[in-house]
């Protein structure tokens, strides 16, 4: 029995920001982020493949085998992008209740795709995007490549349930889906029932979020063929550093 799915809302390129400041998120296609981003689509076909090469997450509290990914690090100011020193990834418990809490180390994205033109670009867009919605200033972000697998039969994209990440900004782009059938988002509001469900299915199509006025989750996939997957790229923009420990911080955020 087949899975029913729903199609994502669509936004126009002049409208997505009013959308995000008016419900707290807006989808965008890939040709309609390729446009406003000035990356070609050239540029998501070549990175799709270092998806292929990330590292277990050992970390998963539910016991799970299912979730490879890589993280890295950025500042975003006025005068341009700089990568920062590789460092843990670590949330709240508020915002985080199963992984939170606890420093989680992982492998940084390949070198060669971060030093790109385009993924620059995609960057000091993204950063235009949260001043805009925000006001503008330094934004301090983190990137996370996903795999989500079905190798054990099911997959969560999201095992901690509906959740905000503790930033300002969450744009997850969705990079490829194999085999598999599930992986529904939802995005509610933070402050009362209201929301909507819609599955991303198009390669590089782009779901953007005000963290501060929704909750996101996307629900379990599972295998229609063998080595069912789903990729995403996750990046999260913060004002005023990165979220950090508050028992081992000892420097300045920006460069920890």
């Amino acid at each position: 029995m087949s899975t029913p799915t729903f199609a994502p809302p669509q936004f126009s390129d002049s409208h997505f920001l009013e959308a995000i400041r008016q419900h707290g998120f807006a989808v965008l296609d890939a040709a309609q982020l390729s446009r406003l981003a000035e990356v070609p689509m050239s540029a998501f076909a070549d990175w799709s493949p270092s998806w292929n090469d990330l590292g277990p997450d050992h970390y998963l509290r539910d016991g799970g085998r299912y979730r490879r990914r890589r993280h890295s690090c950025f500042v975003l100011a006025p005068d341009g992008v700089s990568q920062v020193a590789h460092r843990p990834h670590w949330q709240p418990v508020e915002y985080n209740a199963l992984h939170g809490g606890m420093q989680r180390h992982f492998e940084p994205m390949p070198q060669p795709l971060l030093m790109q033109a385009p993924w620059q670009a995609l960057l000091q867009w993204l950063a235009s995007v949260a001043s805009a919605i925000k006001g503008p200033q330094t934004w301090y972000a983190e990137a996370h490549q996903f795999r989500i697998d079905t190798a054990d039969g099911i997959g969560r994209p999201t095992p901690e349930g509906a959740h905000r990440d503790g930033v300002d900004i969450v744009a997850v782009f969705l990079v490829n889906r194999h085999g598999i059938k599930g992986g529904e988002t939802r995005v509610f509001a933070a402050d009362s029932p209201h929301g909507q469900r819609f599955t991303l299915t198009e390669p590089w199509s782009l779901l953007l979020l005000d963290d501060a006025r929704v909750v996101h989750e996307s629900t379990p996939i599972m295998p229609t063929q063998p080595g069912g997957y789903r990729d995403t790229l996750v990046l999260t923009l913060r004002a005023h550093g990165f979220q950090e420990n508050p028992d081992t911080v000892t420097v300045d955020s920006a460069h920890g």
